[in-house]
């Protein structure tokens, strides 16, 4: 009974990583002093519409990455311009962190959504993010830049190691997430 099961799940996994197509070609992650910079380029099995609907769902944004725990649409800016946050947690050993981020969000249909944070109701002093799809033989080519200024205290010598590797390993299945996600938008003829 135990070995079914055990084979079932190492099956599952098989599948569930054979499903994934998507291709990541670089990711670089940079710190000048304050300044933390994210780079990363991928390919995904997906049309941009679709990866653009999935981006831009803020009311159900937790499926891309565990770290989000609060998140959603709040009132627009008097220009008519929509207001999102994030509320994301993460540990490194016993210090733990809780990350607001209140972000306008800009965005052109179906290629460009840039956000920029607004560092009064936030705890970054500056940030902003940036993803651009291409639509390319293969599927789709993202973009993503991020450039942020944390407005609390990274631990020193070792929290610029952690935040460095965390957005680096974590991106990797935020990217499988996405194409997936934006794979049953396409399925489910909302993003084609």
């Amino acid at each position: 009974m135990l070995r079914n099961r055990i084979g079932v799940a190492i099956g599952a996994l098989i599948i569930a990583a054979a499903a994934s197509t998507a291709t990541i070609e670089s990711i670089d992650v940079d710190r000048q002093g304050e300044t933390y910079s994210l780079h990363a380029e991928t390919v995904l099995d997906a049309s941009p519409a679709a990866i653009f609907a999935v981006l831009l769902d803020y009311e159900r944004f937790g499926r891309i990455s565990r770290v989000y725990k609060e998140y959603g649409y709040l009132d627009p800016a008097p220009d008519g311009t929509p207001i999102v946050f994030t509320r994301m947690e993460g540990c490194l050993m016993f210090y733990c962190k809780s990350m607001k981020r209140v972000e306008r969000l800009e965005t052109k249909e179906p290629g460009h959504i840039r956000t920029v944070t607004l560092p009064e109701q936030s705890d970054f002093k500056h940030s902003i993010s940036e993803w651009f799809l291409v639509q390319d033989s293969d599927g789709t080519h993202m973009i993503y830049t991020l450039e942020m200024v944390p407005d609390f205290w990274v631990p020193p010598v070792i929290g610029p190691w952690y935040l460095k590797r965390t957005l680096k390993q974590g991106g990797g299945a935020a990217i499988d997430r996405i194409e997936r996600l934006a794979q049953d938008v396409e399925e489910a003829g909302q993003g084609a």
